[in-house]
């Protein structure tokens, strides 16, 4: 538990590396994909003796999107792994989140973590930083990665690979191949509005780097600077930038041309502008698309799915990567718990994280539209009702702890 953190964050512990639970278990945990959730479950597998292989798609390690924001809940994950402070090393924390109607100036959103310097704060950082202090976590507890591998399915415990010869058959397969898994069976469903992303460099401004900042127009426009830290191997302080865009019109969004947005999106925040023109060719932003689905039941035979193959949402409450950290620990401890009966581990792991999930892909699914979508009443419910209720106590210390994610136990 990290420094400050309050009680109920806890998570529960697994035994140490010379516990028999795990010691007397040799076959190997195959891993689906080497993102965060998936290096994370690496990493505390490895760490509890088991012996586990991760199979990805790249021939070289490398994260893939721009930054994000580690809500206390991972921030515990990633302290239980012994990642957490290299993660603070190279991150930024984070202690409100206050966004702006673009024409009348008033705010629509106003949320605080804790105060400065106090115990409780997000993490931004970017994916490549995060990517990378994991990977080394996992390799360090004697983790395997195989590259050049992607995955095409599974049957009888084997793994399929695309021009590759099969693998298996494992103890259990770990599905952490994200939303484009070929392992999950979840159908989600498509969100109207999804996101620009970019990197750029932190640039003389007046933003405050312990913020995340965001300006609106009504539901149809939104943008916002998070600040992220450090990339891996350079000193230099980075943002993460975003433009809200319907996932039909990137397209469009190219050949309007770099001038009209940037024309266009200074025009609502004058202070981005300091950010956007380093933005100079349209490849520079990253059309991210988004989705809504659970699987109900994110187990079978000898397979668990974990992260975005089990669960998927808008990036609205900033949940998506703790959600997969605190999938893997999860996992983890309900294979301590279950001492050797895996298709138990399984079950555990999915009741333990049922209603985490399912409070805040609810919560998601309604905040997601009074920010992103064509609605004109939304907009005006979210500033003229429901903003002004948010100040009313206890609404301050309810939104705060929906967004450190521990609004319910992380695991019941």
């Amino acid at each position: 538990m990290f420094p400050g953190a309050p009680a109920d964050m806890v998570l529960p512990a697994f035994p140490p590396s010379d516990s028999p639970t795990f010691m007397t278990q040799k076959n190997h945990i195959a891993i689906a994909g080497a993102g965060i959730g998936g290096l994370a479950a690496a990493t505390a597998l490895a760490q509890a003796g088991e012996r586990v292989v991760i199979y990805d798609q790249f021939d070289q390690p490398r994260p893939v999107g721009s930054g994000l924001v580690i809500q206390p809940v991972g921030l515990n994950v990633l302290h239980q792994l012994g990642a957490g402070a290299a993660a603070l090393g190279m991150g930024t924390r984070i202690h409100r989140m206050l966004g702006h109607e673009a024409r009348g100036g008033h705010r629509v959103l106003d949320v605080h973590y804790d105060r400065p310097g106090g115990a409780r704060f997000g993490l931004g950082i970017h994916r490549a930083a995060l990517f990378q202090i994991l990977l080394d976590a996992a390799i360090r507890a004697g983790a395997e990665l195989v590259t050049g591998h992607r995955v095409t399915g599974q049957q009888n415990r084997r793994l399929s690979f695309a021009g590759r010869p099969d693998a298996g058959p494992f103890r259990m397969i770990i599905d952490a191949s994200g939303a484009a898994s070929p392992l999950s069976q979840m159908r989600a469903r498509s969100l109207g509005y999804g996101a620009l992303w970019a990197t750029v460099d932190w640039p003389q401004t007046d933003l405050p780097r312990d913020e995340l900042r965001q300006i609106y127009r009504r539901a149809s426009h939104m943008l916002g600077v998070l600040p992220v830290g450090t990339l891996p191997g350079s000193p230099a302080q980075k943002a993460a930038i975003f433009w809200s865009l319907p996932a039909s019109s990137y397209q469009d969004w190219c050949e309007g041309g770099l001038a009209q947005w940037h024309s266009q999106a200074t025009t609502l925040w004058p202070d981005y502008a300091a950010f956007a023109q380093q933005i100079t060719a349209p490849e520079q932003m990253t059309m991210a698309r988004y989705s809504h689905g659970t699987l109900r039941r994110p187990w079978g035979d000898g397979v668990v799915h974990i992260g975005d193959s089990a669960h998927r949402a808008s990036p609205q409450l900033g949940q998506g990567a703790n959600m997969a950290l605190l999938d893997a620990w999860a996992l983890v401890v309900a294979l301590q718990e279950a001492r050797g009966d895996d298709g138990r581990a399984m079950q555990i792991y999915a009741s333990a994280r049922r209603w985490h999930v399912r409070v805040y892909q609810a919560m998601s699914w309604a905040f997601t539209p009074q920010y992103q979508s064509d609605s004109r009443v939304l907009p005006l419910l979210r500033d003229r009702l429901f903003f002004p209720m948010s100040l009313v106590p206890p609404m301050p210390a309810i939104l705060s702890r929906l967004v450190c994610g521990d609004l319910l136990p992380p695991s019941a």
